[in-house]
């Protein structure tokens, strides 16, 4: 039995990694046979790969990215859960506060970038607060719709057990819509790591963004495609790490079905 398990995982790991590998295949054959100052070989794309992400790049530049990310993230989830769970339970203010909340929502995030560059400077708070505004609309309108979508029947049977309004809220409500509010979070995710990379392409002195950005501008292109891989693996990293935490905090369904 191991052993045909261990045979099942090799052939899924092997129709998962064909593609990328043929893909890496013809790049590197054609990176090799054709010369171009614009693709340079995938040889010293990988080379200069190592020397710089595994060197003093990844203080200098991944880390203050990757620091920008998380706070921005962690603001929005927790403002967009708390200001999404005010709203749903109190349906005459959100009535009022729907269409400005629709207007900003629809207001692409990168467009404030020169206002918080103006405002604030190009330091790390502009880059946080961009990063909030744009991960937090997803967040506080999941939410919303998360909690309206639960039935008044189950409150109701929550306060006829007595349930204290903190106990409906964090045993009742919360675990109801997080399924919900976890698809506002991956969002999130998605759009902060794009305003990340934006908001270090303008005004930044350090950043991901900004070593793609100059290395560019100097016609290091074998650093630049670097950059760019490097992007990828972080926006996949990113994506699987949090497929795994959403399947560990929402185990509870399969055990419910």
């Amino acid at each position: 039995m191991p052993k045909a398990r261990t045979t099942f995982q090799y052939r899924k790991l092997l129709i998962a990694a064909w593609l990328p590998i043929a893909v890496l295949a013809g790049i590197w054959f054609y990176t090799t046979t054709v010369p171009s100052p614009f693709f340079p070989p995938l040889g010293a794309v990988f080379e200069r790969f190592g020397a710089v992400w595994f060197g003093s790049g990844f203080v200098e530049h991944v880390l203050p990215s990757l620091q920008n990310l998380a706070i921005g993230i962690v603001i929005a989830v927790v403002l967009g859960i708390g200001v999404g769970i005010a709203l749903a339970l109190t349906p005459v203010v959100d009535l009022l506060l729907n269409p400005y909340l629709q207007f900003l929502r629809a207001l692409p995030g990168i467009a404030l970038l020169p206002l918080l560059l103006m405002v604030l400077g190009t330091n790390d708070l502009s880059k946080i607060l961009l990063i909030g505004y744009g991960t937090f609309w997803p967040v506080l309108l999941n939410t919303i719709d998360g909690i309206k979508a639960i039935s008044p029947e189950v409150r109701q049977t929550a306060r006829s057990y007595r349930f204290t309004r903190w106990n409906v809220l964090t045993r009742v409500l919360l675990p109801g819509a997080f399924p919900q509010i976890s698809i506002g979070i991956r969002l999130s995710l998605s759009i902060g790591f794009v305003l990340m990379v934006g908001s270090e392409l303008y005004g930044a002195s350090r950043g991901i963004g900004f070593f793609v950005l100059e290395s560019k501008q100097t016609f290091h292109t074998a650093d630049m495609w670097a950059g760019v891989i490097l992007l990828g693996v972080i926006g996949y990293l990113i994506s699987i790490g949090y497929s795994r935490l959403e399947n560990r905090l929402l185990r509870w369904r399969d055990v419910a079905v």
